[in-house]
């Protein structure tokens, strides 16, 4: 019989429901059958941890005395956000200071951006605030300069446009030179694969439908209990899948929001990546509900199930070209090499599959205390049937 939110939560309230990893079902499934699994197993945990650029923090500062409305702000020397109202301001995890030395050639090593600020606020340091306006009669301050602290800021949450992207491309460089890319460093002539997921235990890869995640879903977010709130940007559920169901590129993403206040600085660094510029890891954990056998087939998925693309960043990505090298396994892909061209290239992930472990980890035991309730979404995410398409940007001129 098919299950419920209602009674899969009534099991967690009283600490009776079976909560199970992605890679524990996997392991269940392969000792026991589907069936059986499905039936056994309320809660599937999944997670991720990897550089999540569509990422920031929403904070307001309070109002000072006189009164300013900010035109202009930076944190610790980042630029942030503050065209929304008199003291709100956006701080977004790739922005970084004007005066980086790494911006001259943007081939250096960029120390410190927007996704470092939001770390330090979640580890309560002491970050720098300078503000500028115009001046107004309701708001007579032009200047401010202080030192914020979260502990003091009326609110701070994460707010991400874009995270948790279902697939992502192997990078590769074909060129005779190295590249810099937010894949990492790319070596000339095959000599490196890179790639960022956790595979078998990546949220949007168990549920590869959007069968359990939509507008409303309870997820664990950088230490604290969040939520998705839309689908994320460039969403995309149109992409090739395999027999699997599993979509061979980007597809689906999340947008997802919870309370800073409440993070912890070791499931949200502030990271650089060289000669290409700050970033934002983000750690998330995300609940399957058993509900059904089609859920917990979709669950159940493995690494050597669930396949990705191949894509040359040295020229068919930068110039929007589609790359036909083929597709490799997430179990190749964490054996250490892939064959590509005959040749063999050793590959590395931007996403650590320990800490993805650790976060499932964290939120089973969440669940199984009854800490943490399954919301059903008041809207799934948009599916195969959607009716909007992917789009690049059209350049023309006004009224082409």
């Amino acid at each position: 019989m098919p299950k419920t939110y209602e009674e899969i939560n009534e099991k967690i309230k009283n600490k009776k429901a079976v909560v199970l990893t992605a890679e524990e079902f996997i392991e269940l499934v392969d000792e026991k059958g589907l069936g059986k699994a499905a039936k056994e197993v309320d809660v599937v945990t999944t997670a991720t941890f990897g550089p999540m650029c569509s990422s920031g923090a929403f904070i307001n500062i309070g109002h000072s005395n006189p009164k300013i409305k900010i035109t202009k702000a930076w944190l610790n020397g980042v630029s942030a956000y503050a065209g929304i109202a008199a003291v709100d301001l956006y701080i977004g995890a790739t922005e970084i200071p004007e005066n980086d030395p790494a911006n001259s050639n943007g081939k250096g090593f960029f120390k410190y951006g927007g996704g470092h600020v939001i770390q330090d606020l979640i580890a309560g340091k002491d970050v720098k605030l300078k503000a500028v306006a115009y001046g107004t009669d309701c708001y007579p301050r032009k200047e401010l300069e202080t030192w914020i602290n979260i502990k003091d800021l009326n609110e701070a949450y994460l707010c991400n446009p874009r995270n948790c992207y279902q697939n992502y491309g192997i990078a590769i460089n074909k060129s005779n030179k190295t590249i810099y890319t937010y894949m990492g460093v790319l070596k000339p002539n095959l000599g490196n694969a890179s790639y960022c997921s956790a595979g078998q235990l990546s949220p949007l890869l168990k549920d590869p439908f959007y069968k359990t995640i939509g507008i409303g879903t309870r997820i664990w977010l950088g230490g604290a209990q969040g939520y998705v709130y839309w689908h994320g940007t460039q969403h995309n559920p149109h992409v090739k899948r395999n027999k699997n169901g599993c979509p061979i590129g980007g597809a689906g993403t999340l947008a997802v929001v919870g309370n800073l206040k409440e993070m912890n600085p070791d499931f949200i660094v502030g990271t650089s990546m060289h000669g290409y510029g700050t970033t934002l890891t983000v750690g998330i954990g995300v609940p399957i509900p058993i509900l059904n056998e089609e859920i917990a087939k979709y669950a159940a998925l493995k690494d050597e199930e669930l396949e990705v693309s191949i894509i040359d960043y040295s020229e068919d990505y930068p110039n929007c070209k589609s790359s036909d090298l083929g597709t490799r396994n997430y179990k190749e892909l964490k054996s250490g090499k892939i064959i590509i061209d005959g040749e063999e290239v050793p590959t590395a992930s931007l996403s650590s599959y320990p800490k993805a472990v650790e976060i499932a980890n964290i939120l089973k035991k969440e669940i199984k205390s009854g800490r943490f309730l399954l919301t059903k979404p008041l809207q799934l995410l948009p599916g195969t049937d959607w009716s909007e398409k992917f789009k690049p940007l059209k350049l023309r001129k006004k009224g082409e």
